[in-house]
């Protein structure tokens, strides 16, 4: 079957029934989520059972340096997958292909220089994001191999978004399970065979994206694509430059908030878990976060989903298919969050049996589990909101969205709730970031389609 026949036409965008194309373009993007999602739990499975608890731990360590190698990726791959939208609902396909040419170099860039300096300093870095004697020696091993990897890693994530923008969502999918597939095959292989220990779990998944990003290559390359490489080209021009940056800007902070974040909610478990169990206690925040995660990322392919709908039509002024994609995604992410919230709270203990084996751990994890996911539902909202503004080219209200969620009101909150409450209190402030984070989203989406209705009625011919 021939590119052209497997993508959707780009005007189709703005014509066909908009629940249709969000099930098109949404279906094959959580499958692509879900399957990542379901990678990292099996990657966790494999470390938990075949190294030990304690490496449980040292990855859970590394999830703040993870949110960091993502976010200088996503302020490419998002940036540069929503304006190659917006210009293909321009009907400009040359600009979309320069993007392409841009987000490439763009990740080399990114990945050698991010990925160089933080191997340099990679055991203060650890040390400060709460590694201990025990954990740096796995948190080290394993983010040393992701970390070389890295130009892999970002190339095949920037294109990947890309294709996915301009008409190829269930290409873009294959590509995601190509890169679980291998990685799913190697990981045990290494960890229980070749006994590589978590090092091994680290180097299946760069094994995993470069099988994809062949794959995603060999697509941009074929002159049969909406959208391939025409590098002579004035592809690196500063108005791509900052268009890529200022939208691309939102889920880089996002991630770098993130990152704070499970720099604060680690020392805080060290802190106040008790009875020298933090190392214990991070480690079931490790179970927990990567259970939230799952649900997570099946919104985020409902966002995705939604992006090259939103994009196309804002660029071609279609408004009510805008209002009418997002109301569609709003109601998706609250079943995935609400199915989340069921899950956790009926099926604790059985979760965090997948992990390990550690009764301590798994009884802490059973109590994170019960607290923080009592709220969880109205996170599938928040998300879909903050990704609606920054899909439709406001990023400022979705770093302002962001910000708040992750440095507003968790930190403050972390600050005030484990001393009274010890290490319940560490659940319940994100609990209650979640539920604050939610009520601004809904007060800030409601005054801007407000505030745009009141300007359609002021800018509408008056009849004498």
């Amino acid at each position: 079957m021939s590119n052209q026949a497997q993508a959707t036409s780009p005007t189709e965008l703005g014509s066909r029934p908009v629940g249709k194309l969000l099930l098109q373009y949404s279906v094959p993007a959580i499958i692509a989520s879900l399957v990542t999602s379901l990678y990292n739990i099996i990657d966790s499975i494999f470390i938990g059972r075949g190294v030990n608890a304690m490496a449980i731990a040292g990855l859970a360590i590394t999830f703040p340096l993870m949110n960091l190698v993502i976010g200088f990726c996503t302020l490419v791959a998002v940036g540069g997958a929503t304006i190659s939208s917006i210009f293909l609902g321009q009907k400009n396909l040359a600009k979309a292909s320069d993007v392409l040419s841009t987000v490439t170099c763009l990740c080399l860039i990114h990945s050698i220089v991010f990925g160089g300096l933080t191997l340099l300093f990679l055991d203060p870095i650890l040390i400060f994001f709460g590694a201990t004697p025990e954990t740096i020696v796995y948190a080290r091993g394993f983010m040393q191999v992701i970390l070389i990897g890295s130009p892999i890693s970002y190339v095949f994530i920037g294109l990947n978004n890309i294709m996915r923008a301009t008409g190829y969502p269930r290409k873009a999918m294959i590509s995601a399970l190509l890169s679980v597939a291998v990685n799913v095959i190697l990981a045990p292989i290494f960890i229980f065979v070749l006994h590589w220990g978590i090092a091994g779990a680290a180097l299946a998944t760069i094994f995993g994206q470069t099988a994809a990003l062949a794959w995603v290559l060999a697509h941009f390359i074929s002159k049969k694509s909406f959208v391939h490489f025409q590098w002579r080209r004035n592809f690196f021009s500063a108005s791509v430059l900052k268009k890529i940056y200022s939208i691309g800007l939102s889920p880089f902070l996002m991630n770098c908030c993130a990152c704070l974040v499970v720099v604060f909610l680690n020392k805080a478990l060290l802190e106040y878990a008790g009875n020298n169990m933090g190392n214990i206690a991070v480690g079931a925040y490790g179970i927990i976060n990567r259970t939230t995660m799952f649900f997570v990322m099946i919104v985020f392919g409902v966002t995705q989903g939604m992006q090259p709908i939103l994009g196309y039509n804002i660029g071609a002024g279609n408004t009510d298919r805008v209002k009418q994609t997002l109301r569609k995604g709003i109601i998706c992410g609250l079943c995935i969050t609400t199915l989340g919230w069921i899950l956790t709270e009926l099926l604790p203990d059985t979760i965090s049996n997948l992990f390990t084996t550690d009764r301590q751990m798994i009884e802490i994890a059973r109590q994170g589990f019960r607290i923080y996911f009592i709220c969880y539902p109205v996170v599938g909202v928040q998300i879909v909101i903050q990704n609606y503004f920054q899909s439709i080219g406001k990023p400022k209200i979705s770093i302002f969205l962001s910000l708040t969620r992750q440095l507003i009101f968790l930190l403050p909150l972390l600050w005030i709730m484990p001393p009274i409450f010890g290490i319940k209190g560490v659940w319940a402030a994100m609990t209650g970031s979640d539920v604050l984070a939610f009520t601004l989203a809904v007060g800030t989406l409601w005054y801007s389609m407000r505030k745009q209705a009141i300007t359609t009625l002021t800018n509408l011919p008056h009849k004498k």
